[in-house]
């Protein structure tokens, strides 16, 4: 596999301390060894393969789940847990002035289809995944951005002032917010290993350690190779979003980047403490920053706050993030500087050059599918995406948004270009002032 962070990134050394870990027992599921027929092998055990193994498996297709690593530990196991609206990192107006209004419109009516698919999937398969929140609300962290909430905000939502906020729970230096009644805040790993279970239940075959290796046209379909096993499959899809590999497929190469997003989490706070900063909603929330802060109260009080903005990745890079969101944190809400923060935890989100997500044929290769760059938006998005993959695995042919459909273009500089990242963040950082 060629990847395009150094060895670090794809350790144990990011998820150690990742607090989802302790909330739900790991599953076990076994090596890919020996030889294996299946109408459709998935590459990837998160969000997006599961999804599409299990509506793959409800459709009566068979299906093997190759995951490189054990179940979790990639992106769907360590994120924030924000159940919502995302996807893209283009605005409506920039989606509209690319792909036209009509087609901006379907794109957002994609984004919460997402949602709503989860919503179904949580209920059908009745996974308990410690749900709240009604929708998210943005924080406006300036003055200069709570103008912009005024301007676009629209009559699905509701508009707060900064006088409001205070009566909602939000407690903190926020100029006023915006809330959009489409989302929810979740356990992702419950989520996930409920889908894997339900998967399970309806025939699908997973697999942990099983990192594939080669992926080779047959006559039938494709061979599928792993360290000690080979599956021979009709349809493959990639479903490997920020920790893809430049050569599964070659296809993939300069696709994709990569971008670190961290995690904290507190002890449960007490009643006191939450009057104290002034915040007692459920509400999950981000602020209006490029390079932005995500938070929420979760049910047993504990406190999560993230971020976005590691560029680099190593012991010591991992040891300054961790600084640095821990400083944003108590920034953000002073009166928990004192707080134990009990679990820090990185993991990487994915881009396309187009700021677009894309679910579709890999060029060149018949039968092979891809679905990948949820923009940190992966538990709703990356669920619908996989869901979309089954579809054109087995033919059907979903009916997605244009936005959706264009081939990722690559990023300059190929291998390198992670360089492009410092100079971007840079500026989103200037524009964040």
């Amino acid at each position: 596999m060629k990847r395009l962070f150094p060895d670090y990134t794809y350790g144990p050394g990011p998820r150690e301390g990742c607090w989802w870990d302790e909330t739900i027992p790991s599953l076990n599921w076994p090596e890919m060894k020996g030889d294996l027929t299946v109408d459709v092998a998935v590459v990837g055990g998160g969000f997006t393969g599961l999804s599409a193994a299990l509506h793959l498996a409800q459709a009566g297709t068979s299906v093997a789940v190759l995951e490189a690593e054990t179940p979790g530990w990639g992106a769907s196991g360590r994120n924030g847990g924000f159940c919502c609206l995302g996807g893209s990192k283009l605005s409506p107006k920039a989606m509209s002035r690319r792909f036209g209004a009509s087609a901006a419109r379907e794109y957002g009516q994609a984004e919460a289809d997402a949602v709503h698919l989860v919503a179904g999937l949580l209920r059908d398969h009745r996974i308990e995944a410690d749900v709240h929140s009604k929708g998210e609300t943005q924080l406006a962290h300036n003055a200069r951005a709570m103008s912009a909430l005024r301007k676009g905000a629209d009559s699905t939502g509701v508009l707060h002032e900064a006088k409001d906020l205070p009566g909602l729970g939000f407690g903190g230096a926020f100029h006023g917010g915006y809330t959009n009644p489409v989302g929810f805040g979740l356990n992702p790993r419950k989520y996930l290993f409920g889908l894997a279970e339900a998967a399970q239940r309806n025939g699908a075959k997973l697999f942990q350690k099983s990192a594939v290796q080669t992926l080779q046209k047959i006559a039938q379909g494709f061979e599928v190779t792993t360290p000690v096993g080979k599956v021979r499959a009709s349809n493959v899809l990639i479903c490997t979003n920020g920790y893809s590999s430049e050569d599964v497929p070659n296809w993939m190469s300069g696709r994709y980047m990569p971008a670190q997003s961290t995690v904290l989490v507190t002890r449960p706070l007490t009643n006191f403490e939450l009057a104290a900063q002034g915040w007692t909603t459920d509400q999950m929330s981000y602020d209006t920053r490029h390079l932005l802060h995500y938070f929420r109260l979760m049910p047993d009080r504990r406190f999560l706050f993230g971020m976005r903005g590691g560029l680099r990745s190593s012991p010591r890079a991992e040891a300054a993030i961790r600084h640095k969101v821990q400083r944003d944190f108590t920034q953000t809400f002073p009166e928990w500087s004192a707080v134990d923060i009990t679990n820090i935890w990185s993991g990487m989100v994915c881009l396309t050059r187009g700021l677009t997500p894309y679910v579709g044929p890999v060029s060149g290769q018949p039968g092979m599918f891809a679905g990948f760059a949820f923009h940190g938006n992966g538990v709703a998005m990356g669920t619908y995406c996989g869901r979309a993959l089954a579809q054109l695995a087995i033919g059907q042919g979903p009916q997605l948004p244009t936005p959706m459909t264009r081939t990722p273009p690559r990023f300059p500089l190929g291998p390198w270009r992670r360089a492009l990242m410092p100079p971007a963040y840079w500026m989103m950082g200037l524009a964040d002032m």
